[in-house]
Parts: C-alpha cells; sequence; structure tokens
C-alpha cells in the first residue's frame, strides 16, 4: 500500500514539471523538462550522498573511534541481511540521524555527536535501525529524487513568472497565455512541496515500523523519538531545509502554521503507532 501511494506520488511529480515546462514552452518545455529531470535525477542518484555528508562535516568512523555506534549498526546490518553501512559522526550536540545513499550496496548511516550522548543502547538501537530500515526500503533515493523533481518544478516556475512578466515564451492565447503562465508559477511549487511533504512522511512511518520489528522492541525507538523531539526544540540545528526530510526527527524549529508544511508526521502520531505496535502485540 505504502510503495503504491509513493509510486502515484512521485507519477504526480513528474506530470506536474512536464506541465511546468509545457506551460512555459508549449511541446518544447515539456521536452526541456523532462530531460532537465532526467540529468538532476541522475546526479541525485550518484552524488546526493556525498554532498550531504560533506554539508554536514560527517567523519567516518571505525569500530575502534566510536564501538558502541558502530557495534549497533553492525548489529543490526546482520539482522537485516543487508551489507554493512559506512559509519559517519556529525560534529553537533544537537542529537539527531540520517541514513544516505542511493542502494542497500552504497549506503552510509550518520549520527550527530549529540544523539550518542543523550541516548541510552538500547534507544540508539531503535533509532539506527529506523535509518536501516529506510536503506532496507531504498527511501534515501525516493526521496532524494522527490526533491530535486520538486526542486526543478520550482525552478521553471521562477522561469514562467518572469516570462509572463515580460511577456515571452508561448505566443499561442488559445491556452490562457500569461495568465495562464502565471497560474503555473504560483500553484505548481505549492503542490510539489505538498506531494514532496507527503512523500516524505509516508516513508517515515514506514521506517518506524520496519525499524521497530528490526530493533525488536517498539518502545526503544518511541522513547527516543520523545528525547529527540525535546532536545531539537531546545537546541535546534543548523541545517539545510532542503535535507531536513533526511533527519530521524525535524532539524528545525517550527511550531504553529509551519508542522503543516513538515516533511515528518507528527511526533505524538509516530509514537502512538509505536506503542500500539508494542502494546498490542503483548495483548495477543
Amino acid at each position: 500500500m505504502n510503495t503504491l501511494r509513493t509510486t502515484l506520488l512521485m507519477a504526480l511529480l513528474t506530470v506536474l514539471l512536464v506541465l511546468a515546462g509545457g506551460a512555459i514552452g508549449g511541446r518544447h518545455g515539456m521536452a526541456f523538462a523532462l530531460v532537465m529531470a532526467a540529468v538532476m535525477n541522475f546526479a541525485s542518484y550518484w552524488f546526493s550522498d556525498k554532498i550531504v555528508l560533506a554539508m554536514y562535516g560527517a567523519k567516518e568512523v571505525s569500530e575502534a573511534e566510536n564501538p558502541e555506534l558502530y557495534g549497533v549498526v553492525r548489529q543490526l546490518a546482520l539482522q537485516a541481511a543487508i551489507p554493512m553501512p559506512r559509519v559517519y559522526e556529525i560534529p553537533s550536540d544537537t542529537p539527531n540521524a540520517f541514513a544516505t545513499g542511493r542502494n542497500p550496496e552504497h549506503a552510509a548511516v550518520a549520527a550527530t555527536t549529540g544523539i550518542i550522548r543523550i541516548l541510552s543502547r538500547d534507544e540508539l538501537l531503535g533509532v539506527m535501525a529506523h535509518e536501516l530500515a529506510h536503506v532496507r526500503h531504498r527511501d534515501i533515493l525516493i526521496s532524494s529524487i522527490a526533491a530535486t523533481i520538486a526542486g526543478a518544478i520550482t525552478y521553471l516556475a521562477n522561469m514562467a513568472q518572469w516570462a509572463a512578466i515580460f511577456g515571452t515564451g508561448r505566443d499561442r492565447d488559445d491556452e490562457g497565455g500569461g495568465a495562464g503562465m502565471l497560474m503555473m508559477a504560483i500553484i505548481a511549487p505549492i503542490a510539489a512541496m505538498l506531494i514532496q511533504m507527503a512523500i516524505s512522511r509516508s516513508r517515515e512511518y514506514a521506517a518506524d515500523a520496519g525499524g521497530a520489528e528490526l530493533a525488536g522492541n517498539p518502545l526503544y525507538l518511541a522513547n527516543a523519538l520523545r528525547k529527540l523531539e525535546m532536545a531539537n526544540q531546545q537546541l535546534p540545528m543548523d541545517a539545510n531545509p532542503a535535507t531536513a526530510h533526511m533527519f530521524i526527527v525535524n532539524p528545525l524549529r517550527g511550531g504553529g502554521i509551519m508542522s503543516l508544511f513538515s516533511t515528518h508526521p507528527p511526533m505524538a502520531e509516530r509514537v502512538r503507532r509505536l506503542e500500539e505496535m508494542a502494546y498490542g502485540r503483548h495483548n495477543h
């Protein structure tokens, strides 16, 4: 069900991209948008992991340098029957973690120094199991592509705004001309952002469930999430909004109306689902 939903949402993003291209330059614009999507997806497929690890100053660690983190990841990789991912540490006091890499053979997990400090071993196990569930489900590739296409739509929408202002672009008036282009320029980026968030949220729920199963106790992750949310509100990270969706908890400070536009599901709902998994299981 989750996979079907993601596939439909990705298809919707692609259609939106082609429509945005069409609004600017008719058939040529559509072709340009498709080529642009292909090039951007190729780049994000091969390089997104290197870029994001460099962005946060992540340093690869060996078992000797960080035995607890490395040991937890190795134990989980064996259980999940996936290759051992590379393990990175991010020099930040804000407790958080993410996984990256295009497939299980080229995966990396990164944790901040802050997370290793505040979580118990069981809680760390829960968090890393969530990250390895992302690796197993190939979520990193999906979210990278979604972010790339959403970025391309925003770029095309900006072009459309300028084209509408200066009256360039399509010369056929039969399809709304400048007014249609301006509508596309306003609506497309918002729609793209909403679709990208829906993809991200559904993948988070799936990784919570998969991680809880892998760790053997859903409460490990539930307890960790509670701690992480509190710590991230007190000490938000200086994170790039374009990569915020990758972290296990939203690293950006955002309450009220901003929570509607969050790439992460509500924390209370994530914890509730995990507790239901734990206690529902014990009731049988």
